[in-house]
């Protein structure tokens, strides 16, 4: 299966890719309005990648058919998905990344993003992928499969910004905070922030996205 996606150029030649994956029930126009937001410097020549998740029935709303990049089967702190449709979606993010890479864009310049669970599914592929990337960015998320990645010395001086909601009803942020404590842990280059609001993206936030994308690709 490949995804269908929408794309943003910010250049007519793009030299740098960012592959963002929405959250449960949203697809990929969720995050195409925040591209001008960003107000980011041309040069970069960025292509902006939103797959659309397939659609699914998701257990914890009552087994309804929504887009979903793995079924959620409870909803206690500890969060029980099905492991292999994450590592699936995983597999068809790395797809892109190859994608954009066979496009002419090499992998260092090639950043993942995702909210919510698009964002586990975001973890699970940069970490495991073979090849050095730009940056990781985690938006109101978790590290569901932080127990059974493999994770890729390719990767191991990625930088990654991860950013939580502290009012967050949907994914508490003790959620986020302990994925940065385990990656920080393993030596990994974490960025932590966290701004009053619930799930969602704020306009703070917003410019602290465009910095890290200024960082990640002008290095």
């Amino acid at each position: 299966m490949s995804l269908s996606c929408i794309e943003v150029l910010t250049a007519k030649e793009p030299t740098a890719a960012i592959i963002w994956l929405h959250g449960l029930g949203a697809d990929g126009r969720d995050f195409e309005a925040i591209v001008p937001q960003l107000m980011l410097d041309p040069s970069l020549a960025i292509r902006f990648i939103f797959p659309n998740a397939p659609k699914i029935p998701v257990t914890v709303n009552g087994g309804m058919v929504m887009p979903a990049w793995y079924d959620i089967l409870d909803m206690s702190i500890d969060r029980k998905v099905d492991t292999k449709q994450l590592e699936q979606s995983a597999d068809e993010v790395i797809a892109l990344v190859e994608q954009e890479i066979a496009r002419g864009i090499p992998s260092e310049r090639i950043i993942l993003a995702g909210f919510s669970q698009g964002g586990a599914v975001v973890y699970q592929a940069a970490l495991s992928y073979k090849k050095s990337l730009a940056g990781l960015l985690a938006m109101s998320t978790y590290f569901a499969t932080a127990n059974t990645i493999s994770f890729d010395n390719n990767n191991a001086n990625l930088p990654i910004m991860i950013m939580h909601g502290s009012q967050d009803p949907v994914v508490p942020e003790a959620l986020g905070q302990s994925a940065n404590k385990l990656l920080t842990d393993k030596k990994y280059q974490c960025q932590y922030k966290n701004y009053p609001m619930p799930h969602s993206v704020c306009a703070e936030q917003v410019n602290d996205i465009s910095a890290f994308i200024n960082a990640a690709l002008k290095s």
